[in-house]
């Protein structure tokens, strides 16, 4: 399985950004689904996360802001940022796994100017 991010890029503080991650196949098969972020110094951390049910986990940080979805027609997962902070500033990965293995994608930054 090969993920690939995107839709990152430099917003001004209160403002909103969509991102995506596509996967080479189906994604009916992985059981997990997240974005991660990590910025600079300072270690890689949950953002949201996304069953193959559809249950749904947050941050704290990001709960009442930021949004996870999955389309399993798409094979794409999304991670829809409302309110956005500077704080929100890191380079953002998808991951997902299926059957105990773990696959990334490829970062895509996301800048949130004050």
């Amino acid at each position: 399985v090969q993920l690939q991010a995107s839709g990152g890029g430099l917003v001004q503080a209160g403002g909103s950004l969509r991102l995506s991650c596509r996967a080479s196949g189906s994604i009916r098969s992985i059981n997990v689904m997240g974005w991660y972020r990590q910025a600079p110094g300072k270690q890689r951390e949950l953002v949201a996360t996304i069953t193959s049910g559809g249950s749904t986990n947050y941050a704290d940080s990001v709960k009442g802001r930021f949004t996870i979805s999955r389309d399993n027609a798409k094979n794409t997962v999304y991670l829809q940022m409302n309110s956005l902070k500077p704080e929100d500033t890191a380079v953002y990965y998808c991951r997902g796994i299926r059957y105990g293995i773990d696959y990334w994608g490829q970062g895509t930054q996301v800048t949130v100017s004050s």
